[in-house]
């Protein structure tokens, strides 16, 4: 049943507050952000799925064959076993806002949902995301709030890939929002508040 194709963490909202899907860092799990969001967002319901990919132990959430290059076949199938996933929780929770947030390889996968899927969301964060291909053509964008994050000094994300991102989402007619810190691909204080403020945002 895709509610269950992943294990996950889950919090219930509260009222009509958001419900916000959280993916996790390779090596991460399901408990790297919940308390992020909470602390944004105290009301809000949580749905944060552990990648079911192990590289080398480490949790991810599609195969890659090395830094910075993707097995696409298997994120092809990855993506559409994800957009099930939440789609089945979105189901579960009608009328409410849907907010995705993810950092490294969890933003690459939820990146990789919005080029497939965008109706799925309604506002989404995207942490030093790293997407070396070009995305198709999506259409479906226009209305979408995105804020995308990064490190100019990032080893990992390059930021010019980054921009480029930023670029397809604007071009895509998403309401898009940028914030760099002048470090790597840790998340920064200033990140922090930055995404705050637009998960806030009303």
């Amino acid at each position: 049943m895709a509610l269950d194709s992943y294990i996950h963490f889950y919090q219930a909202p509260q009222g009509t507050a958001p419900l916000v899907f959280t993916f996790h860092g390779t090596g991460g799990d399901e408990h790297q952000f919940p308390g992020l969001v909470k602390q944004i967002l105290p009301e809000a319901g949580i749905v944060s799925p552990r990648g079911d990919v192990s590289e080398y132990g480490a949790a991810r959430f599609f195969r890659r064959t090395g830094e910075g290059v993707y097995d696409m076949a298997d994120l092809a199938q990855r993506t559409v076993q994800m957009a099930a996933f939440i789609r089945a929780h979105r189901e579960k929770h009608p009328g409410l806002p849907i907010y995705g947030l993810g950092y490294s390889n969890g933003a690459n996968i939820l990146a990789s949902v919005l080029f497939e899927a965008p109706e799925l969301f309604d506002r989404v964060v995207l942490m030093h995301p790293l997407i070396p291909f070009s995305p198709p053509v999506q259409t479906g964008l226009k209305g979408r709030s995105i804020l995308v994050t990064a490190g100019e000094r990032d080893p990992i994300c390059p930021l010019p890939l980054t921009e480029q991102l930023t670029s397809y989402f604007k071009a895509g007619g998403a309401s898009v929002e940028a914030f760099h810190h002048r470090g790597g691909h840790e998340i920064s204080q200033g990140e922090v508040e930055a995404i705050a403020a637009f998960l806030k945002n009303d």
